[in-house]
């Protein structure tokens, strides 16, 4: 699948948490939702998660291994980086 499409909503307040990204798949499918966080070695994407009876989250959607998610956090970083620096250059 590819991304064909990422809309971000910058955090409301300085936090860890930098944006929300919506990613659209092959115009055909979309995951809203996705945080994009700051860690300690950089920015990673959070997935959509709940919070099952037992206290625990699990993810609704994810990548199902670590070079699809490696493609997914490089593209949203990308798109928010892009999307702040325009933002702020008006």
């Amino acid at each position: 699948m590819n991304i064909t499409d990422i809309r971000i909503r910058l955090a409301a307040k300085e936090s860890r948490l930098h944006a929300l990204a919506s990613v659209t798949f092959d115009d055909a499918f979309v995951v809203h939702d996705i945080r994009l966080m700051e860690g300690d070695n950089g920015l990673f994407a959070v997935m959509p998660c709940k919070k099952m009876s037992d206290g625990s989250y699990r993810d609704i959607a994810h990548p199902l291994n670590a070079d699809a998610r490696r493609e997914l956090t490089d593209a949203i970083a990308s798109a928010y980086i892009s999307f702040r620096e325009k933002k702020f250059a008006e």
